[in-house]
């Protein structure tokens, strides 16, 4: 449906209040660098979840039951989507050793990003629906695809922050300094802007997020064709990500069969799209139904059948470290990590061991 199915003063208060939260976010309760406890993070938690079934239940009353499921659906399989998302932030904050009471300042402005890719990407999206139909087809297919090869994908396939194509292109071009300078993601040093490893770190997660995107909003389209229902429902879900990320994220390894419920999923909102291209519908109630059994299953299996621990494997190479902090709190190199690529030109990198 056209973005004028919805009034435009809907689209200007729910945005009008993103940003207030966003605004109170960063200016009042997390002015100052801080670790996050699972306590705050699981309040936050209950805010964000209690926000969005409000917003859910207001969709209800003001615009109807179909509207109101459909947005539910969506809201689900972004949330839920959104998980696999940190499993990767986990691995990139430990490949690059980023302090604790830093990654809260890295996921909000990941946010910001966010944002601003999933109306872009869900304008485009629905363009290519409302002018070439048969793009649904490709979108179905690619849910499908997706969803199988995450279904086959070994653990840690394809996620090594290293290759990253936009984090060479960030070494190959701009000097990259060793070691982390408070909150900052530019600093000057002899008279020349230096990146942080902070700045390197943001741009990889926000990489990783369009990557994601590509999955999850083909994915509402599949349960939704108005765009403010699939921009509210992917907004929300994603504002929280972050206090959901300090809460699970000591404990994430535990749900290993999640990934497996997410393939099923993807597969079946793909399944869904294709038919409904062809004029078969699917029940927006079946599909949350689906959505919900197979999540939980997902989730109870791997809980009744615990991951079997690994023999110990060496640890990682760190790239950065927190160990010494000077009075700027940055974060110094302490000499038992991997330089940075060997070939970067204009990059300061970290010494080698004695």
């Amino acid at each position: 449906m056209p973005i004028t199915t919805f009034s435009v003063w809907w689209w200007v208060g729910f945005n009008a209040f993103v940003l207030l939260m966003l605004a109170l976010d960063l200016g009042i309760f997390n002015r100052k660098a801080h670790v996050v406890k699972p306590k705050e993070a699981a309040i936050w938690t209950a805010v964000w979840v209690t926000i969005s079934l409000l917003f859910c239940g207001f969709i209800f009353k003001q615009f109807g039951s179909d509207y109101g499921w459909q947005f539910l659906t969506g809201y689900l399989i972004e949330y839920s989507l959104s998980v696999d998302n940190l499993f990767v932030f986990v691995l990139i904050f430990g490949y690059f050793s980023v302090p604790a009471q830093y990654q809260h300042r890295i996921l909000f402005w990941g946010i910001i990003g966010a944002l601003i890719m999933r109306i872009t990407l869900i304008l485009a999206g629905n363009y290519l629906i409302e002018e070439f139909h048969w793009v649904i087809y490709i979108f179905g297919a690619f849910l499908i695809y997706t969803g199988v090869r995450m279904a086959i994908e070994k653990e840690g396939d394809g996620v090594d922050p290293e290759a990253n194509p936009i984090l060479v292109l960030l070494r190959r071009w701009l000097p990259v300094t060793n070691q982390y300078h408070g909150q900052k993601f530019l600093i000057r040093e002899n008279g020349r802007l230096v990146v942080t490893p902070l700045l390197v770190v943001l741009v990889l997660i926000e990489s990783t997020d369009l990557i994601f995107a590509l999955d999850s909003i083909p994915a509402t389209f599949a349960v939704s064709r108005n765009i403010f229902i699939i921009y509210t429902s992917n907004i929300l879900a994603i504002l929280g990500l972050r206090s959901l990320y300090f809460l699970l994220s000591s404990v994430i390894d535990k749900f290993h069969l999640l990934k497996y419920g997410l393939a099923v999923v993807l597969a079946f909102i793909g399944a869904k799209m294709v038919l409904d291209g062809v004029g078969v519908k699917i029940d927006i109630l079946v599909s949350l139904g689906v959505v919900v059994v197979v999540l939980a299953s997902s989730i109870v299996a791997s809980l009744v059948w615990p991951k079997k621990e690994e023999e110990a494997k060496p640890e990682a190479p760190v790239r950065f470290t927190d160990a010494s902090l000077d009075g700027d709190g940055a974060a110094t190199y302490t000499g038992n990590a991997l330089p940075a690529e060997p070939s970067v030109p204009g990059a300061v990198h970290p010494p080698s061991d004695p």
